[in-house]
């Protein structure tokens, strides 16, 4: 289903609702291209870096209601899909056992969707997130062959159920394991990385506008060095970059001290094996040395994307 819409007016609203892109990282082409053709769209990366947040800009630039699929190890299709109420089945039989038939008890009046079922339901359109794909089994990954390629679902005492309103569908996965071929054919497919200073920076300046100019780059930087020089359990979150940032801020910091790395590091560390590593391998002084070292354009070449001008 078109969306009416040029890539172009698609990336002017993500920028007024404050989603950052840039040419290189590709998310705003590839996720527009997933909407004009109809298709699935499978993110990977490493946990922290905006897959989920994707999915929830979608729902506001297509001003679609967010279902979500939160997946965990033992999902299952009754968990993901339906299940038929069985208390008020056994309430219809006890109220009309001599004139039963068994289509009477499996309508749709007695089931209870879950959320893949009740975005195939929905009569407006939907964005379906489907989270952390990666953590099921493959059999759950075959039952959603069905669904991701045609937009539809089979209840065995039903039958085919089609999508009134086709979802705009995102899959999530960190890469705890590797996916089936099956799976990424029917998706279009996108990795993202933790972004470059420069967009960290543009990031922070959007989600928190009264923070100086300097505390942003200098807290983008360290966060880069974090990541890039350290090999730690846990990279820190653009999440948590903004805590870390928000909390500098709230103790009235224009920049970054080694004496508030220490305070404030737990921050962007979450386990004191990654906190024991940082004092192992670089400390506070080194951090911000290394980091004053950092460009600010690093693994950046422009702000947006600008396909109509690209050479090729």
């Amino acid at each position: 289903m078109p969306n009416q819409m040029t890539l172009d007016q698609f990336e002017n609203i993500l920028e007024e609702i404050g989603y950052i892109t840039e040419r290189d990282d590709r998310i705003a082409l590839t996720t527009f291209l997933a909407t004009e053709l109809d298709k699935p769209l499978l993110v990977s990366g490493p946990a922290g870096v905006g897959k989920t947040e994707i999915a929830k800009v979608l729902s506001r630039v297509f001003e679609a209601p967010l279902i979500r699929l939160q997946c965990y190890e033992g999902l299952d299709e009754t968990k993901a899909l339906y299940e038929w109420n069985y208390q008020r089945q056994l309430l219809k039989i006890q109220m009309g056992r001599e004139h039963l038939q068994e289509e009477d008890l499996f309508s749709t009046e007695y089931l209870l969707p879950r959320p893949l079922l009740q975005a195939l339901l929905s009569e407006e359109r939907t964005v379906l997130l489907i989270d952390e794909i990666d953590k099921t089994d493959s059999e759950f990954e075959a039952f959603l062959f069905e669904l991701l390629g045609e937009f539809q679902v089979t209840i065995p005492e039903m039958g085919t159920i089609h999508a009134k309103k086709r979802p705009i569908v995102v899959l999530t996965s960190n890469g705890e394991r590797e996916l089936s071929d099956g799976l990424k054919r029917r998706c279009i497919f996108l990795h993202v990385e933790p972004p470059s200073v420069k967009k960290e920076v543009r990031i922070l300046r959007a989600k928190i506008p009264d923070l100086p100019e300097r505390l942003a780059l200098e807290v983008a930087r360290a966060v880069n060095v974090l990541r890039e020089r350290l090999s730690l359990n846990k990279i820190p979150s653009v999440s948590e970059t903004m805590d870390w940032a928000k909390a500098l801020l709230v103790m009235g910091k224009t920049g970054l001290e080694p004496a508030w790395v220490d305070a404030t590091l737990t921050l962007l560390l979450k386990s004191q094996e990654d906190v024991e590593l940082f004092y192992r391998e670089m400390g506070a002084e080194r951090l911000l040395f290394e980091s004053s070292k950092v460009e600010s354009s690093k693994g950046a070449q422009g702000e947006r994307h600008c396909h109509g001008h690209q050479q090729s």
